[in-house]
């Protein structure tokens, strides 16, 4: 069984999620035709996302490593990016039978009024894998253990899914839809906490800058595909100040492959990287929106017919559908806050006292910091900003504690199936943005291994706490609603 899910997953997400959109569209009475553009559709819209980003994380390896260098860091966390937990997810046995018994709990958890969420958002189910996998680990490769780890997220991401649905549904206008993505919702207490925080500021409750503010104060200076040239080519330029500074040592690289090279192409070489960084961001910034159509495309009718389903089976009562936070990382505000991110989140991960990671990989995973962020900070810039710029510079430490136990795993899955995903570098440790920085994440995996039993408890009290707190909103609700 672990052998065949991981071939399956081997897939990628590009083919996988038409195969099981399709046969989801099919299951819940749309016509084969429509069920296969709609699975098409989201297919497409990874193979998008694909391109974007190793646009993104390609053309920024050289310009970080010279960072690197300038600053003479010894970072030991190398960033595996979203491919490597993925592939630690799915190819253990936490992983193997992790959407069934996920599916089940969300069966059970919506006929006894503890959610209202009916995640088919399957391809992500591999951040509930993830955490469990580590755990798996980490607790001597016990199944009971990984399965713990891996269903206590479960539950807490589809309560949050719940608290979050209303905000989210009113700001981004997608009735009947969630989004049951741990390592999105793990930045809702985030956001709660810090928007009060600076809604007591006297002033700062009245400052209202959203995108479309920035685009009217500051023109064309403010549209995003602008703002990312700006930004890339500020990032290339800095990562050419050795070469500025020590101009003849890189020109004497420079003749190692061109040497009829003369100190005006040596110029030209560092203007053109800039510029083409610079152009390179301002692509992705233009393209993401792009892509976010072709998700919405595929599945709003999906989501349009498994509500019509739903409604029938529950007799009207309200529920959401799980969907993915692709959806809705074509925000400007989104957009702009990830600009402003990549390079504040790269200096903080240089000077951060404590910490061991420098991202790379991950960056393209900035934009699925915002989805649940922007309902609640109304996509105030400003505001966004901040709660990315905490909640990531937070994050950096959890990634460098759980490294050591990210890295056994990677190792052990590597060994077992040489996944060249699941591959870490020499003298270096496996380290990612991607849910190893999430709140949710690693709260269950610094419970279990710092304080076993008794983390074990508390995470079982809070989570039953979650569920019974929510039964009661649903069933207010549904007394209210009659």
């Amino acid at each position: 069984m672990e052998q065949l899910f991981s071939y399956i997953i081997s897939f990628g997400a590009s083919v996988m999620m038409p195969i099981i959109f399709t046969i989801i569209g099919l299951c819940i009475g749309m016509k084969f035709g429509k069920a296969l553009k709609s699975g098409l559709f989201v297919g497409v819209g990874f193979v998008g996302l694909g391109i974007v980003t190793a646009l993104l994380t390609d053309n920024f390896q050289n310009p970080l490593k010279a960072i690197e260098d300038i600053f003479s860091l010894n970072l030991s966390v190398f960033d595996m990016g979203w491919p490597a937990a993925a592939s630690v997810a799915y190819n253990t046995a936490v992983g193997a039978l992790i959407i069934p018994i996920c599916l089940g709990i969300n069966f059970l958890m919506l006929i006894t009024k503890t959610t209202r969420t009916v995640n088919i958002d399957l391809w992500n189910y591999w951040h509930y894998a993830f955490i469990g996998a580590v755990v798996y680990f980490l607790t001597g490769e016990s199944l009971t253990w990984g399965y713990f780890a891996a269903i206590i997220c479960y539950i807490i991401t589809l309560v949050m899914a719940d608290i979050t649905a209303d905000k989210f549904q009113s700001y981004y206008n997608l009735p009947g839809i969630s989004i049951p993505q741990p390592f999105c919702q793990s930045f809702a207490p985030f956001t709660w906490i810090i928007n009060w925080v600076l809604d007591k500021i006297p002033g700062f409750n009245k400052l209202d800058i959203d995108a479309e503010g920035l685009k009217k104060k500051f023109g064309v200076l403010g549209e995003p595909i602008v703002l990312g040239v700006i930004v890339g080519a500020l990032i290339a330029a800095v990562a050419h100040v050795g070469d500025f500074s020590n101009f003849a040592g890189f020109m004497d690289k420079l003749h190692e492959t061109q040497p009829n090279a003369t100190t005006t192409d040596g110029v030209m070489k560092i203007v053109k990287d800039i510029l083409f960084l610079g152009v390179t961001m301002g692509a992705v910034m233009e393209l993401i929106p792009r892509i976010t159509k072709l998700f919405i495309d595929g599945l709003m009718p999906i989501s349009d017919k498994t509500k019509e389903l739903v409604d029938k089976k529950f007799h009207g009562k309200k529920v959401h559908i799980g969907m993915s936070p692709a959806l809705v990382i074509g925000h400007p505000t989104t957009l702009v806050c990830t600009l402003l991110l990549i390079p504040t989140y790269i200096v903080i991960a240089v000077f951060l006292p404590g910490n061991q990671f420098l991202p790379l990989a991950s960056l393209a995973g900035l934009f699925y910091l915002f989805p649940i962020v922007l309902p609640y900070t109304k996509g105030n810039v400003v505001k966004t900003f901040i709660v990315g710029l905490v909640a990531l510079t937070i994050g950096l430490w959890f990634i460098t504690d759980m490294a050591p136990d990210f890295t056994r795993a990677a190792n052990q899955v590597y060994a077992a199936t040489q996944d060249k995903a699941a591959h870490v570098p020499d003298g270096f440790m496996a380290g990612s943005m991607d849910f190893a920085s999430s709140l949710f994440g690693y709260c269950i995996y610094a419970a279990v291994k710092y304080i076993k039993w008794i983390g074990a408890g508390i995470l079982v009290v809070i989570t039953a706490l979650m569920m019974y707190f929510n039964r009661r909103a649903i069933i207010r609700d549904e007394r209210k609603n009659k």
